[in-house]
């Protein structure tokens, strides 16, 4: 593994930078530094491509907006949307958990993990079930049992399901997250991107790494041309896929070892440092190898 002063593998012809937002691009304020403006300013300028890829939904995404240059699009709700931020987040793409196979998790999570809380994340908005903690409170929000959220003739019925959210109180964020994949894997995919027990659902195969990469087949770029970033477990196949991948000095375990580098933290910049190596790389002409 090489960190963040190794000589890089094939820094000039890469193409396609894909990064992960809370605890990657952002400092633990959610302020974009300064720095990190330039260095995303810059990338474009030279020809490659930014995509941001978050667990974020696309009403949560004000904090980079302003600086997506391009194509203005990004990857939310690790996978299932895709988005255009030069129109006000407005969906271009959905890879949405079907309302069935969602219902059969909740009630599989029910058994498997007693006291286990849900909130629905449609297109639309967020609804959640009474004990659900409301991390970021919605005024537009329904409280309701997850059953009657999922009902065909629950709020927004017409609007597809980008995630579920499942939150214990009681279990260790990672075995919650083990439990699940034990219990209900077959259904759904399941990863996480909160210190606390909260358990992110999609639909099967829809991860941050799939979507990416369909993006990528749309403009011709290979995975070898794609430099990523992460720190949390839902950046876990992203950068197992990307040619050349980065976890963040503050990464969780599971990241560190998926990646192929290391960078600094992202108080400390982590992703400017490795894009304003990639642009000198480019600058001093062929590809250097590690």
């Amino acid at each position: 593994m090489t960190s963040a002063n190794d000589p890089l593998p094939l820094l000039a012809n890469v193409r396609l930078i894909a990064t992960d937002l809370d605890g990657t691009l952002l400092r633990d304020d959610k302020s974009v530094s300064d720095r990190t403006v330039a260095a995303l300013a810059a990338a474009e300028e030279a020809g490659i491509e930014v995509f941001f890829v978050t667990g974020r939904p696309a009403r949560w995404m004000d904090v980079v907006s302003d600086h997506v240059h391009g194509h203005g699009l990004a990857i939310c709700a690790n996978g299932a949307a895709v988005v255009d931020l030069h129109a006000g987040g407005r969906l271009i793409q959905a890879r949405p958990l079907e309302r069935a196979t969602a219902l059969d998790v909740v009630r599989t999570l029910r058994e498997a993990a007693p006291g286990t809380s849900f909130a629905v994340e449609l297109s639309t908005g967020i609804h959640y079930e009474p004990e659900y903690p409301p991390f970021h409170l919605d005024p537009g929000a329904t409280v309701a049992t997850a059953e009657k959220l999922l009902n065909e003739d629950g709020p927004d019925s017409g609007a597809p399901v980008l995630k579920l959210l499942a939150h214990h109180a009681q279990l260790t964020p990672d075995g919650f997250l083990d439990l699940a994949r034990v219990a209900a894997g077959h259904l759904a995919s399941f990863t996480r991107s909160s210190p606390t027990a909260l358990l992110e659902v999609s639909g099967p195969g829809v991860s941050k790494a799939s979507t990416l990469a369909l993006c990528c087949a749309q403009r011709g770029i290979s995975s070898d041309e794609v430099v990523a970033f992460g720190d949390m477990p839902n950046d876990v196949e992203m950068l197992t896929w990307a040619g050349t991948s980065y976890a963040m000095g503050n990464a969780h375990p599971d990241v560190i070892a998926a990646a192929s580098g290391r960078t600094v933290a992202n108080n400390e910049d982590g992703v400017a440092v490795v894009i304003e190596r990639i642009l000198a790389a480019r600058e001093d002409g062929p590809a250097r190898t590690s």
